[in-house]
């Protein structure tokens, strides 16, 4: 059975679209078949994965409303092994057009599950909002994983962030976890950097991944091409942060 990783922060800015492409990436390169799925209406991830937003007829949002089918909004990527269930800005109406519906919550999880086997990872990007399309995320995923930017506010936002996962564990997806908080934009050269990595160590009882990534100007150009890191600049230092995010999500033993 595939896992599925929701990566949540309602705080923008923080790298959850970069780390979705670039996880995602580096998991197909180890030979894993993956699915992401883009559940932001900015629709970043899908066209960072290099798909055409706007020409694209079955996305995310007619899956949810139940106006196509699983299969026909899974596209092909020039990635070996890594599909997309696509976004684009249609998707920003579906908090609403989902007011009348019965158990709304689990609209994504239903339809992930008839393909959930089909996969080794499915990677889950959300809107940086606690609404419902990252309620959906959230009783689809096995696990939640945080990213942290290494800048002031790095915590702000991130109780209600965990409050938010208590309530969804409690009252609708019992089985899911947080994965783990991973840190960003890392600049090895100030002290806030580490001070920030020092301070969430200190106040979250939780796992930190040991790979941080750095903040890095390939990381930033990749997107503008339509393509993960590890395709852009597979040297750079942010390629090299990815594999072994990669690395360390593949080999947890205990999810």
């Amino acid at each position: 059975m595939g896992r599925i990783i929701a990566i949540a922060n309602q705080k923008g800015g923080v790298g959850k679209t970069t780390t979705t492409i670039n996880l995602s990436a580096c998991l197909s390169e180890s030979g894993q078949k993956v699915l992401t799925i883009d559940l932001d209406p900015q629709g970043n991830t899908t066209s960072g994965i290099g798909l055409e937003k706007s020409e694209l007829k079955d996305t995310v949002y007619e899956l949810l409303l139940d106006e196509c089918t699983i299969k026909s909004c899974i596209y092909e990527t020039q990635i070996d092994g890594l599909h997309i269930i696509p976004a684009n800005v249609n998707l920003s109406g579906a908090e609403i057009e989902l007011l009348g519906i019965n158990d709304r919550e689990y609209l994504l999880k239903n339809a992930i599950d008839y393909i959930r086997d089909d996969y080794d990872f499915i990677i889950i990007d959300c809107p940086p909002a606690l609404n419902m399309l990252t309620l959906n995320a959230m009783t689809t995923a096995n696990s939640i994983l945080v990213p942290i930017q290494c800048e002031y506010y790095a915590l702000e936002g991130l109780s209600q962030l965990i409050h938010t996962i208590d309530l969804v564990q409690q009252r609708l997806n019992p089985k899911m976890i947080i994965e783990g908080v991973v840190f960003t934009m890392y600049d090895a050269r100030t002290n806030l950097s580490m001070q920030v990595v020092e301070n969430v160590k200190e106040n979250l009882n939780t796992t930190i991944y040991k790979t941080i990534i750095p903040r890095n100007v390939k990381l930033a150009e990749a997107p503008s091409h339509g393509l993960p890191i590890n395709l852009y600049d597979k040297k750079s230092a942010g390629a090299e942060s990815y594999r072994l995010l990669a690395k360390e999500v593949m080999n947890r033993k205990d999810l």
